[in-house]
Formats: C-alpha cells, structure tokens, sequence
C-alpha cells in the first residue's frame, strides 16, 4: 500500500510521526461510460457556459458565488485559510466512541508510525485500548480541515473522519407526529429485537449485487441472455401490528 499522508499525531507535548493509508476499497464494479452505438468511451470536456467552447485547464480558476457575484479565490486565499500546522493530527480530548453518532462517521484510515515514533505509538494505542477511550483530533489532508477520532483496532491505531456539527442537516423538517404505541404491541416489538440479535459479524454481510452482477457479465460475454427475476410480493398476514409482530415471532422461531 502507498501513503497517503504523512506527518505527526500529537499526544500533548509527544509527537508521533505516522504515514496513513487508506483503510477502505470500493467494493462495485468499475463500469465505463460507453456509446451505444460502437462502444467508443464518453470523454468529459469542461466547456465554458457561455461560449460553448472548451476551456483549457490552465484558465480555469475556482469562485464562490456571493449576492449574484463570483469571487475569485487563487492559491494563496486557500493557503491563508489553512490551519498553522497542517502536518499534526493534534488530539484535542478523548471520549467515549459509543457517544458519537454513526450519523458522523465519514471514511477510515490506518496509521503507521516511522521508526523514531513506534515507543510513542505504541504507549498512545495501548493507553487507548486500555481506557476504551477514543481521541478526538483534526487535520488537513488534500487542503481541507478534517475532524477525526483515533481508535485503535487490533495492533493499529486507525484514524476516522467524522463531519462537523454544521455538515449534519436538522431532521425537523421531515419529523412527524409519533402514533401511540399500546403496551403489548412494544412488549412483542421488544421480544422480536431480543430475537433477532446476536454478536455483530461483518464478514457475514457480502456485497451480493455486484457479485450477482459480475455473473450476469460473464454470462453475456459468452452471449447468454439476462434473465429478469419477478418480484414476489409477500401477502400480508393481517392488516393489524400486534398480529403482524406475533407473526414474525413465529417465522423466526420457526
């Protein structure tokens, strides 16, 4: 694997230099965008709005568009924007990791520390592992301020981005009136949760669509034809809750 990043995560007054890496693959099919009439690939040009024309890279400059106007923003309005070290990952204060929301969760990153940083790092991950504590922190990586947790994962301290308060839209809007709930009808929706849960295993969750899709590629290669599956429709059981919950009870235990 190739880093990413390099630079250091501050420990108070340690600073730990690490290399990260990316912690996750894209598990769906690179598919090309193609013509349908001789399968020549569809290129992408920037083209200008207003004369049409393709515009060469070297004249394109980035704006913000403010009250009807575009304000231009060259190399060194991003430079003054950035946070003084943009090479520390400096933690700011440890947490609980069950108190932040999934909803935060962005993408994850494994660290590796240099030679002269593995005391270092190995007293931070197994402080952490020790604690149950996750460290809050922030970075710059490809010119943007990041918020991150580090938590260790087995032997590695891993490096996740989460996204700030601000990035996280109200949920007022789509908000509704919550219906009453009878007692018997929680009681068995509880059974039914109690039922249904055991250890969390992620190797048992596949990526089933683009392993079914990958078949329906070979099998046309060889000229077979797509055959569409049917939708079939479940009939429902009854029309009330409490009876539809008792059915799933049984079909489970079943």
């Amino acid at each position: 694997m190739r880093s990413i990043w390099k630079g250091a995560i501050g420990f108070g007054l340690v600073n730990i230099p690490v290399k990260l890496f990316s912690a996750v693959q894209n598990s769906n099919l690179d598919l090309d965008m193609l013509d349908g009439k001789d399968l020549s690939k569809i290129k992408y040009q920037r083209v200008s709005e207003s004369s049409g024309k393709e515009v060469p890279y070297e004249r394109i400059v980035k704006g913000f568009l403010l009250k009807d106007n575009y304000v231009v923003l060259e190399d060194d309005d991003f430079a003054s924007a950035m946070p003084e070290k943009t090479k520390l990952i400096e933690l700011e204060n440890f947490v609980d990791i069950s108190e932040i929301n999934p909803i935060y969760y962005e993408t994850s990153y494994y660290t590796q520390p240099e030679p002269q940083g593995k005391k270092a790092y190995a007293l931070l991950l197994k402080a952490l592992q020790k604690s149950k504590k996750a460290g809050v922190a922030r970075f710059v990586l490809r010119n943007n301020e990041n918020l991150c947790v580090i938590h260790p994962l087995g032997n590695v301290l891993v490096i996740t981005k989460i996204r700030f308060d601000e990035e996280i839209r109200s949920s007022k809007e789509i908000e509704a009136d919550l219906q009453t709930v009878k007692p018997k009808e929680l009681e068995v929706g509880m059974a039914l949760i109690k039922q249904y849960s055991s250890g969390f295993d992620i190797s048992a969750f596949k990526d089933e669509y683009s392993k079914e899709l990958m078949k329906i590629i070979r099998a046309k290669a060889k000229g077979k034809k797509t055959v569409v599956k049917k939708m079939r429709p479940e009939k429902r059981v009854s029309d009330d809750l409490y009876e539809q919950l008792m059915q799933s009870l049984s079909k489970k235990g079943a």
